[in-house]
């Protein structure tokens, strides 16, 4: 089970995850309050550990600087939470050859049906725009032909219910691992031992 955890804004983020070690980190860049700059995520991006694969999050970003942020290694996915239609993604994916997650907003089993034919390499199901701390309703995710991860509400008394329900290829936690608003260490170091040992 791969484990994302999204929304690092902090410096400190940085010695968090480094510690806690999950698959893959979340740079956002769309307005929000864990919003960061590009120049920030280039200063983080030498101090995180190697293996954590540093993942950019969109909303209806120009292809341009997601292709830049790709193309300078400042993050190794994007993920794109917007309006991103299908001929965005394909562009995206002739600009650079950087895997893309396609979120999906789910409110019906059709939603995620309708989404596997995208040509992004990975969905992520959530309930709505992302960091809302709210779930959905994981019956509604059946037979999946495309990996996806798992998002919306995720936290350490709801996540080993939450991977039985939708065996996802991956977990994504923000709201779920902080306090107060904030990265709370232990929070992660909780989360992800509690995955891992799993």
């Amino acid at each position: 089970m791969k484990i994302k955890i999204c929304g690092l804004f902090r410096d400190c983020d940085i010695d968090y995850v480094n510690e806690a070690k999950p698959d893959f980190i979340g740079f956002v860049f769309a307005p929000s309050r864990r919003q960061v700059s590009a120049e920030w995520a280039e200063a983080m991006r030498p101090k995180l550990w190697p293996e954590i694969t540093p993942v950019g999050v969109f909303v209806n970003e120009s292809l341009a600087n997601v292709a830049k942020l790709l193309d300078d290694n400042i993050i190794a996915m994007a993920q794109l939470h917007g309006e991103e239609n299908e001929q965005y993604i394909k562009e995206l994916k002739s600009l650079t050859n950087k895997p893309i997650i396609k979120a999906v907003r789910v409110v019906s089993h059709e939603d995620i049906e309708a989404a596997q034919a995208t040509v992004a390499d990975f969905l992520l199901l959530d309930n709505g725009t992302g960091g809302t701390g709210e779930s959905f309703d994981w019956s509604l995710v059946r037979k999946m032909k495309k990996p996806f991860f798992l998002a919306g509400g995720l936290k350490a008394d709801n996540i080993e219910q939450a991977i039985s329900a939708t065996s996802p290829f991956a977990v994504d936690l923000s709201s779920g691992v902080e306090t107060d608003g904030k990265k709370d260490r232990d929070k992660i170091l909780e989360i992800v031992r509690r995955i891992q040992n799993g």
